[in-house]
């Protein structure tokens, strides 16, 4: 969260430019100044400002997530291909089972 910043010497200046005594300024210029950062405060309890999320986090976590994404695309892409493997090498033992089964009938003739 940006800081909020309140130049106190420029404000004192400006009191004192209309007629303001120094005390004056300067208890105003407090007042001022505590009831910035009260309503500061309040608009964090309100809002719950410290916990906004920034085009930055959003930015990090689509980074994350594109890697995410990406892993998980080459790990189905890994088990699609040991899946296409594994049914070939199981048409062709098929293929062989049956052959043999054929020949060893035909052989019995």
């Amino acid at each position: 969260m940006t800081a909020f910043a309140f130049d106190t010497h420029e404000f004192v200046k400006k009191l004192k430019g209309v007629g303001f005594s120094e005390e004056q300024a300067e208890i105003l210029t407090d007042l001022q100044k505590a009831t910035v950062q009260n309503t500061l405060e309040q608009a964090r309890h309100d809002y719950d400002l410290d916990n906004l999320t920034t085009k930055r986090d959003l930015k990090e976590l689509e980074l994350k997530l594109e890697a995410r994404i990406k892993d998980v695309e080459l790990k189905i892409a890994e088990t699609k291909a040991e899946l296409i493997r594994w049914v070939i090498a199981v048409g062709l033992l098929q293929t062989v089972l049956i052959s043999a089964l054929l020949l060893k009938l035909s052989g019995m003739h």
